[in-house]
């Protein structure tokens, strides 16, 4: 009878532990969550300033190269839980950039095949002269601080995939759209353009099931070094 009573109080307290961890846990990511969205929001509010005046210098230099097209371009995304939204860039490429990429690849099996591999072209033609030194800097990117403060985005996440993209993402899309997007992430700060596409997969779905704040922080001041080095942007 005493070790039935022994055996019972054991399990007992195995089964408060283990409730307590599942509490411990939750707790744990419900802070993670709101320190996040603390931190995206204030990013947000003080990127957005800055862009205003950045927008006006590249305009400028858009004119000067002869392109008056708008400085900004919007296309749609896959965000969190697979949820599609609009993602805001500095627009580097020329305008009919879709269309003008079916006409190269059709008309260039060597780029086709590079396209099919990593999902974007080393030296692509349709990128504009002022378009290859924002991408260069990451500049064209900044628009999207707009998405971080709009909640469809985070500062730090993966990569917001294109909706086309969604079948060569295969297995891993179920955990990379566990995430929000980012404007930078554990992909860009392990090799950015150096990557193939499903290696880039790979990392984002390690990221979605390890996300932290510890790795958050790490990836944020990792990006500066990737940024002013320019490692991997093309």
């Amino acid at each position: 009878m005493n070790g039935d009573i022994k055996i019972m109080s054991k399990y007992h307290v195995e089964e408060k532990v283990a409730k307590l961890g599942r509490v411990g846990s939750v707790l744990s990511k419900a802070f993670y969550i709101l320190i996040k969205r603390t931190f995206d929001i204030i990013c947000g509010l003080i990127g957005v300033i800055c862009l205003l005046p950045l927008a006006a210098v590249i305009k400028i230099c858009n004119l000067l190269a002869g392109d008056k097209e708008s400085i900004f371009y919007a296309q749609k995304r896959i965000g969190l839980d697979g949820k599609e939204f609009s993602i805001y860039k500095f627009r580097s490429m020329v305008p009919n950039a879709e269309e003008k990429l079916k006409e190269i690849l059709e008309k260039d099996e060597a780029l086709a095949e590079e396209y099919r591999v990593n999902k974007k072209l080393e030296n692509d033609p349709r990128i504009t002269k002022v378009g290859k030194f924002i991408r260069k800097t990451s500049l064209d990117e900044t628009p999207q601080l707009l998405n971080v403060l709009k909640g469809d985005m985070a500062l730090i996440g993966n990569r917001p995939y294109l909706p086309g993209e969604k079948e060569d993402m295969g297995e891993y899309y179920s955990d990379i759209i566990k995430t929000k997007p980012g404007i930078t992430g554990y992909w860009q700060v392990s090799g950015r353009s150096d990557t193939t596409f499903e290696k880039r997969c790979q990392l984002e779905q390690y990221y979605s099931n390890h996300a932290n704040l510890k790795m958050d922080v790490e990836i944020f001041f990792k990006t500066f070094g990737v940024v002013l080095g320019s490692k991997g942007a093309k």
